[in-house]
């Protein structure tokens, strides 16, 4: 994955670490990130006028399929900090978030691609309804 500037997402979400995300070193938990991750994705998608929770009351599940994380620096306690997202089609059936986490210095500190798919509620893949919009001609 290449170094990515903030300019290049269309969205970004701004934290604070908090103490209690921080393991035994004084450095924030890898797992915590994803959490960092999926908040900012669910945020952007509600800007984008999409909505994970009401597809979800539809029936529809959109799930992670695989993630890739590229871990550069570490976060502290009290680092401010930004989320950003893009999203793209990547194939018939699975979308993928672009994101990248930047220390409020600039710093890159993250890179990551989230897969991901939506499931009817019989369990099969499928394309988000109404999601069409959202995306140009779906890449292989």
């Amino acid at each position: 994955m290449a170094n990515q500037a903030l300019e290049n997402f269309p969205y970004r979400l701004e934290f604070l670490v908090r103490d209690y995300e921080l393991d035994l070193l004084g450095m924030v938990n890898n797992g915590v990130y994803q959490g960092y991750l999926e908040h900012a994705r669910h945020e952007y998608l509600k800007t984008i006028g999409l909505d994970f929770a009401g597809m979800f009351a539809q029936g529809y599940r959109l799930v992670v399929v695989r993630a890739e994380l590229d871990y550069k620096q570490t976060l502290h306690s009290g680092d401010r900090f930004f989320v950003a997202v893009s999203m793209s089609r990547e194939g018939k059936v699975r979308f993928r978030f672009d994101q990248a986490i930047f220390r409020a210095d600039g710093a890159l500190v993250l890179e990551a691609k989230v897969f991901g798919t939506c499931l009817k509620p019989s369990g099969r893949p499928c394309f988000p309804p109404g999601w069409e919009s959202y995306f140009s001609t779906p890449t292989v």
